[in-house]
């Protein structure tokens, strides 16, 4: 009578491989496409930006153009890294799996808190002004995500919303309602 033997998951099977060195010598094809749909977009990004029309003679030091194009630099260059470094034979390596519960129910609670905080900035944006938006948006939702310190979101939120008003209404021009709060200061007007 024979015993079997157990063996390791990495003992070289009958061809002298171990087993799970046929699943690493499969080709990159996965990591290949995700990479070139990027450097795709970045391409796209990049054209398209240069079609943006720029009022003549405007006076803005950042156009409507500088953020299309620093983005569609940036996607083309982390994809032709990512290309390099997968032919260089350096792969991603696959998670093991989710740190979810698949049984878990659903917070139908926090849903509705987040579609609340979302719906919010239909109103607020006119009556408030996009810094007041923003604020509200970014604390409500940390807040129905579980924030402890509700007040720290509310200080990130307002710093949030008057850096971008900053940003886009000031330096490009674009318009963004202020809100009777701010109105008064010329800085936050494109």
């Amino acid at each position: 009578m024979t015993v079997p033997i157990p063996v390791p998951p990495d003992a070289p099977t009958s061809g002298g491989t171990p087993s799970g060195a046929a699943n690493r010598t499969r080709p990159p094809v996965g990591e290949f496409v995700f990479a070139g749909i990027c450097a795709a977009i970045g391409v796209y990004t990049i054209v398209g930006a240069g079609f943006i029309r720029v009022p003549p003679g405007s006076a803005s030091v950042l156009g409507p153009r500088v953020f299309p194009y620093a983005v569609g630099v940036l996607l083309l260059v982390a994809s032709l890294v990512v290309i390099g470094q997968v032919l260089r034979g350096q792969r991603g390596t696959p998670d093991d799996g989710e740190d979810i519960d698949p049984d878990a129910p659903t917070d139908w609670l926090t849903v509705g808190k987040l579609v609340v905080c979302f719906c919010s900035q239909l109103v607020l944006i006119e009556l408030a002004g996009w810094p007041v938006a923003v604020m509200v948006l970014f604390a409500g939702a940390a807040w129905s995500l579980g924030a402890k310190r509700w007040w720290a979101a509310l200080a990130a939120g307002a710093g949030l919303g008057l850096v971008t008003q900053l940003v886009f209404g000031a330096w490009l021009g674009l318009s963004l309602p202020a809100g009777p709060l701010l109105d008064w200061t010329p800085i936050f007007h494109g």
